[in-house]
């Protein structure tokens, strides 16, 4: 049971403590430096976190996969961090990269946040689409 004097401590406090949910894993948001874009939204565990601060480059968990994955050690869009953050309550992490390549996303695109749904003159939504930096199969030899 957390007390106030420990949550002062870790809203206030100068020092790394992300707090995981059940399954071990902090999401997190990532953001390009140069343009302030949001370029994906992945989780971390414990040693995703260590490793990017231990290595500058960006590491993340997948769920999907139940695996630790550096960005980028497919495709070579390696983020490299400029910057992490953690939120008043350390329960979400927030960093800014430089992104190679200018695609973050395995669909070749360069942020995972693509599609954008635009109301048109006649009230309906529409569906607008981004461009692909590159082409998935030329990079990972399947479709994405």
């Amino acid at each position: 049971m957390s007390t106030s004097a420990d949550t002062h401590d870790l809203e206030e406090g100068l020092w790394l403590r992300p707090k995981f949910d059940a399954a071990g894993l902090v999401t997190c948001v990532t953001t390009d430096a140069a343009t302030g874009d949001v370029l994906m939204v992945a989780h971390m565990n414990d040693e995703a976190l260590r490793r990017t601060i231990a290595s500058g480059e960006a590491w993340y968990y997948s769920r999907s996969r139940g695996a630790l994955w550096r960005k980028g050690e497919s495709s070579g869009n390696i983020q490299r961090v400029v910057e992490l953050r953690v939120d008043c309550d350390q329960d979400a992490v927030w960093i800014r990269v430089e992104q190679a390549g200018g695609a973050a996303c395995h669909t070749g695109r360069h942020s995972c946040f693509y599609r954008a749904a635009i109301r048109g003159g006649d009230g309906k939504l529409a569906m607008v689409d981004a461009d692909k930096v590159f082409d998935p199969e030329q990079v990972y030899g399947k479709p994405s």
